[in-house]
């Protein structure tokens, strides 16, 4: 049996999901809280290894619960209601999360990925700064980091580290200054929302690119990186990306 908890300050909901984890054979319900403060005590106590939990609480968020934590040794699925600033967060860090009212369907799903990854503390220690510090942030560095969700691995990248982004299908590949090559199994579409606008620049449906890397714009109708890359810049980009490079 797995040790769950429910960590969500609006009673109705609690209970919803109080009922749909008693549906589930294999997970045995330790206990709820609403607050930081009993969060913290039930954590303690009941040792779980599956919590989820509401991202903001009467007295705080999750967070703050999560930051008083020296480990985190147990799967996390955050709840939020839609919040552009909370989801952003969770997917630079690349955590699970369910949105605000609940889908039986998409909490089946989280539920089944918890059972099947394999915990890693540390990176998911990792995971969760990452989060919160984005949640904390009015604005975006460089320095700033993302986690990247591969097929056998999790990656800790800062922002600075990516030279573009090239769709491939359903897919993103990761282009580095080390190098490497990193694929995720997720639509560019996902990095272009994801990613400051600030920094990145998408010249073509099937490219984004990091304007720190950019040598130069030919008016034949593409970009230059300064690793001599060629970027093509589709005709209703081009206004756009014109207007980039100059206003900077």
């Amino acid at each position: 049996m797995i040790r769950t908890l429910i960590i969500e300050d609006e009673p109705a909901i609690r209970k919803e999901i109080e009922w749909l984890i008693g549906k589930e054979e294999d997970l045995e319900l330790c206990g709820s809280a609403a607050n930081v403060a009993t969060a913290l005590e039930l954590i303690t106590r009941a040792n779980p290894e599956l919590v989820l939990m509401d991202i903001q609480l009467t007295d705080g968020t999750a967070f703050d619960v999560l930051g008083k934590m020296e480990r985190i040794p147990f799967h996390i699925v955050f709840i939020t209601a839609y919040d552009h600033y909370a989801i952003k967060a969770i997917k630079y860090g690349a955590l699970d999360y369910l949105l605000k009212p609940l889908d039986e369907t998409e909490l089946q799903a989280a539920l089944g990925k918890a059972r099947r990854e394999h915990l890693d503390e540390t990176i998911q220690q990792q995971q969760v700064k990452i989060a919160r510090s984005q949640l904390e942030k009015n604005e975006l560095d460089l320095k700033d980091q993302i986690v990247l969700h591969t097929m056998e691995y999790l990656q800790l990248l800062q922002l600075k580290e990516i030279i573009y982004c090239k769709s491939e299908g359903s897919y993103t590949t990761f282009i580095l200054t080390d190098k490497r090559e990193i694929m995720v199994s997720k639509p560019l579409k996902h990095y272009h929302e994801l990613l400051p606008e600030k920094w990145f620049l998408r010249p073509h449906q099937s490219y984004l690119i990091n304007t720190l890397y950019i040598d130069r714009y030919v008016k034949t109708g593409y970009i230059l990186l300064k690793d001599k890359t060629s970027i093509p810049v589709s005709v209703r980009k081009k206004e756009v990306v014109l207007q980039k490079l100059m206003n900077g």
